[in-house]
């Protein structure tokens, strides 16, 4: 299965590949952790959004060629773009 890693998302394969990630034992942190985690991939609001019927049809169909929802994919960019993870291709 070939994966489509971003960046980001290399570098943290990598470290752990490298074997830089340490297990953490004190309870208090992992319920921190576990907490973070829960709450980034929570999806408690919901929003509508007006936008040309063509952008929808190629957010869709770039959505199909990830393999993932269209729904999943806004959300991801808009995420990447609150984060300033996202950047724009220079021509």
């Amino acid at each position: 299965m070939s994966l489509k890693l971003d960046k980001e998302e290399k570098e943290i394969l990598h470290s752990y590949d490298s074997e830089e990630w340490v297990s953490v034992s004190d309870h208090s942190e992992i319920r921190k952790y576990k907490a973070a985690a829960k709450s980034t991939f929570k999806k408690d609001k919901r929003v509508n959004i007006r936008m040309s019927e063509r952008d929808l049809e190629l957010l869709q169909e770039r959505a199909l060629i990830e393999g993932l929802p269209y729904q999943t994919l806004m959300s991801s960019v808009l995420h990447k773009y609150v984060m300033n993870r996202l950047s724009e291709k220079n021509s």
